[in-house]
C-alpha cells in the first residue's frame, strides 16, 4: 500500500526500475495505430475503410475520454478495502454511463445526424463506421475497468504486470485482426475495431487475473492505512470530475488541428506529414506520459521523496528531448522520414521544420505529467481543468493568427501552436503545484 511503497528507500535506481515497465507499456501502445492502419491499408477499399476506421475510433476515444484518468485516480486513492470498493463502484457507474452513450450514438436517427448532417460522410463510409462502432461497444467499459486495475497495481508496486497486460493486449489484437480477415470476412474498418476491442477486453481480463492477489488482500482487510480514507461517491466525483473534464478538453485538440490545417497553405501536404511527425514525436513523449503514475506512487507521505522524483523527471525530460533532437536536427531525419516512414522526398523536406519545432515537446510532456501528478496526489484537481482549457484556447488563437494572418504552412502552424499551447498549460500549473507541494508537506 502507499505506506509500504513509501517506506522503501526511493533511490534513482528504484525510480528507474519502477518507471521502466510503464514506459514499455506506453511504447507498445504507440505502435498500435500504425500496425492496424497498415493491415487495413492492405485490405479491399483501403481509402474508405481507413477513413471509416479513423472516424469510428475518434468517436470511441471521445466517449472514452472520462475514464482515461482512472489509472491516476486508482494510483492515488486505492490504499485499503474501503477505498478500493468505493473507487470500483465509481468505475462501474462511469463505465455503465459511457457504454450507454455508445449505444445512444448508434441509434439510427442520431447516427445519421452525426455522420450525415454533421460530418457529411458518403453513405458507404457511414455504413462502414456503423459496423465498426458496433464492434467498439465494449471499448469504454473495458478501458475504464483495466485502467482502474492498473492503477491498483501501480499503487502497490506491481508496474511490471501493467507491461505484461499490454503484451497480452498487443498479441490479442494481432490475433483478432487475423481472425477478422481470414475467418470472419470483416471489412477493413471492422477488422480494426474488432482487433481494438478484443485487445482491450483481453488486457482487462489479464489485469484482473494479475491483480487477484492484491485485490484479495485489500478485501480481506490485510492492507490498511494509518488514517483510513472516508471516500464516498460524492467525494470521488468531486475529485475526479476535473480530471474527466481535462481529458475531454484535451480530446478536442486533434479535430481542431485538422479543421485549421485543412484551411491552411499546403493543406494536403500538411495533413499527410503531420501523422508521420506525430508518430515520431509521440514515441519520445510516451516516456514522459508514463511518468505521471510513477510520481503519484513514489512521492511519499508529506512529499518526502519530492526532490528525487523531481530530479528524475528533469533528467528524463532533457534526455527524451535530446534524443529526439539527435534525430530531427541531423541527417538521421532524412533517413527516418524517407526510409522508415516512406515519405517522398518533397514531403521529407516539409516535415523537417515541424519535427524540429516539436523537439521540445517530450520535455514539456514530462513536466506536464509531473505537474498533474503533484495535483492529483494532493487532491487539488480543479486547476487541471482550467489549465487544459487555456491550453486549448491558446492553440486555437495561435493557429488562427499563424494561418490566417501570417499564412504559415499548416504543419508548421499546428506544431508551433501545440508547443506554445503546452507551455501555456505548464505555466498555468506552476503556482498550483507549489501550493500542492506545500499542502502535502504540511499534511493537508
Amino acid at each position: 500500500m502507499a505506506e509500504q511503497i513509501s517506506a522503501k528507500p526511493v533511490t534513482y535506481g528504484r525510480i528507474f526500475k519502477f518507471w521502466t515497465p510503464l514506459a514499455g507499456a506506453w511504447l507498445m501502445m504507440a505502435v498500435e495505430a500504425p500496425f492496424l492502419g497498415a493491415v487495413i491499408a492492405r485490405l479491399p477499399g483501403p481509402t474508405e475503410n481507413l477513413a471509416a476506421w479513423g472516424i469510428s475510433v475518434a468517436f470511441a476515444l471521445l466517449i472514452e475520454a472520462p475514464v482515461i484518468m482512472l489509472l491516476s485516480a486508482a494510483t492515488a486513492l486505492v490504499r485499503d478495502k474501503t477505498s478500493y470498493l468505493a473507487l470500483r463502484r465509481f468505475t462501474y457507474i462511469l463505465n455503465f454511463m459511457l457504454t450507454a452513450v455508445m449505444v445512444l450514438v448508434l441509434v439510427p436517427p442520431l447516427f445519421r445526424f452525426l455522420t450525415g448532417t454533421l460530418l457529411n460522410l458518403p453513405a458507404d463510409v457511414a455504413e462502414l463506421v456503423y459496423g465498426a462502432m458496433i464492434l467498439l461497444l465494449p471499448w469504454p467499459a473495458a478501458i475504464g475497468y483495466r485502467r482502474f486495475l492498473q492503477g491498483t497495481l501501480v499503487r502497490h508496486d506491481m508496474t511490471r504486470r501493467v507491461a505484461y497486460g499490454t503484451v497480452v493486449r498487443m498479441v490479442s489484437m494481432a490475433l483478432a485482426a487475423g481472425i477478422g480477415v481470414r475467418l470472419l470476412g470483416f471489412s477493413g474498418a471492422q477488422v480494426g475495431a474488432f482487433a481494438l476491442s478484443t485487445g482491450v477486453v483481453a488486457e482487462a481480463i489479464a489485469s484482473r487475473l494479475m491483480a487477484a492477489g492484491i485485490v484479495a488482500e485489500l478485501l480481506a482487510g490485510r492492507r490498511r492505512t494509518e488514517q483510513p480514507q472516508d471516500l464516498t461517491l460524492a467525494r470521488i466525483a468531486a475529485f475526479y470530475f476535473p480530471l474527466a473534464m481535462m481529458s475531454i478538453l484535451a480530446m478536442a485538440i486533434h479535430p481542431m488541428l485538422t479543421f485549421f490545417v485543412g484551411r491552411s497553405r499546403l493543406a494536403l501536404e500538411s495533413l499527410a506529414i503531420l501523422p508521420v511527425v506525430h508518430g515520431l514525436v509521440f514515441t519520445f513523449r510516451a516516456l514522459g506520459l508514463s511518468y505521471q503514475e510513477v510520481t503519484i506512487a513514489l512521492m511519499g507521505d508529506r512529499a518526502a521523496n519530492y526532490n528525487r522524483v523531481r530530479n528524475f523527471a528533469a533528467i528524463l525530460g532533457v534526455s527524451s528531448s535530446a534524443a529526439l533532437s539527435l534525430i530531427v536536427f541531423t541527417p538521421l531525419a532524412h533517413a527516418w522520414f524517407e526510409t522508415v516512414a516512406g515519405l517522398p522526398p518533397e514531403l521529407v523536406e516539409l516535415a523537417l521544420a515541424p519535427a524540429r519545432i516539436a523537439a521540445i515537446l517530450p520535455a514539456l510532456s514530462v513536466l506536464m505529467s509531473f505537474q498533474r501528478a503533484l495535483l492529483v496526489s494532493s487532491r487539488l484537481t480543479r486547476p487541471l481543468t482550467g489549465a487544459t482549457a487555456l491550453e486549448v484556447a491558446a492553440i486555437a488563437v495561435i493557429l488562427s493568427v499563424a494561418i490566417f494572418r501570417y499564412d504559415l504552412m499548416g504543419a508548421v502552424a499546428a506544431t508551433l501552436a501545440v508547443v506554445l499551447g503546452r507551455i501555456v498549460g505548464n505555466l498555468c500549473l506552476t503556482l498550483p503545484c507549489f501550493e500542492a507541494v506545500r499542502s502535502m508537506r504540511d499534511g493537508g
